[in-house]
């Protein structure tokens, strides 16, 4: 099932070539708070999706479907309690990252070029179609602002240390992320917290759809430049790992979102330019940089 979030913050299933949607917000057994702030409704959702699913599709089948171009997408998530972000999980990228370090901060981290998690401010979410907002000071600082195009996981009924062999259990499905980073000495979670820096979008495939996210294409062209392209079998710590991992360090909450690694071709972005980032499995989404 690919479930999207459109208008004001309306639930609703999108269709299998993803041109319709249709809005099954009345099929939920708990009232629609428009207000993404406050909207635990989606964090319930997400938690016994299981259970309401069949209700869902039932909805979906009987409900009149819209084009998805008549409808504002939102982001796919509301409200999560934290985002989680996986570093050097592709080798390549990690191979990359020397020449970008020693370009922009004069020297190689190496403490960096190890896999491990760190956090980004949930505010730094928006949707799909919108702009990602480069900020004043880093632009007159001088310093680079990078795409990274990656796979992110929406946590289902979450947990504490879950055993990699269950992880999937606790996963809702998977949606397209952009981590927005200034590179800089900063600490990560300052240089990739910016509002506008983790568009999100366009819905969430269930895992239903796409299992456990392994064997998926991801790409980002900018304009007719392919600037990324790979395959999630090259994370080096596949999805129940990653869930897994994050959870031994802290509790993993429904709705709760995991970016899987950054891909090799992370690249500055400039005011102007427009990115249209896909996976496979899910869909794809376009946003601006202004």
């Amino acid at each position: 099932m690919k479930l999207a979030l459109f208008d004001d913050h309306r639930l609703g299933v999108v269709s299998a070539d993803g041109r319709a949607v249709v809005d099954v917000t009345d099929a939920l057994p708990w009232p629609h708070d428009p207000d993404p702030l406050t909207a635990g409704w989606w964090r319930a959702l997400c938690r016994d999706f299981r259970t309401l699913a069949p209700a869902l599709a039932a909805a979906a089948e009987q409900g009149a479907p819209r084009a998805v171009t008549d409808v504002a997408l939102r982001a796919p998530v509301l409200g999560p309690t934290k985002v989680v972000a996986a570093a050097s999980n592709y080798g390549k990228h990690v191979a990359e990252m020397h020449g970008v370090q020693e370009r922009t901060l004069g020297r190689v981290e190496a403490w960096m070029m190890e896999f491990d998690v760190f956090l980004k401010a949930p505010s730094s979410i928006v949707g799909p179609g919108a702009d990602i907002v480069l900020p004043a000071d880093v632009v007159e600082a001088g310093h680079e602002v990078h795409h990274e195009s990656e796979l992110v996981i929406v946590i289902g009924s979450g947990g504490k240390d879950i055993p990699v062999a269950s992880a999937m259990e606790h996963v809702l499905g998977f949606t397209a992320g952009l981590d927005i980073t200034v590179r800089s000495a900063a600490d990560r979670s300052r240089r990739k917290s910016y509002d506008s820096f983790s568009p999100l979008g366009p819905w969430i495939a269930t895992t239903d759809e796409v299992g456990d996210g392994s064997g998926l294409d991801i790409g980002l062209t900018c304009g007719a430049a392919v600037r990324q392209s790979v395959n999630t079998r090259d994370l080096l710590v596949p999805v129940p790992q990653i869930v897994a991992y994050a959870s031994t360090i802290m509790t993993l909450n429904p709705g709760d979102v995991l970016f899987t690694g950054a891909p090799p071709g992370v690249g500055p972005i400039a005011a102007g330019e427009e990115l249209e980032m896909s996976i496979s499995g899910i869909g794809a989404m376009t946003v601006q940089v202004r």
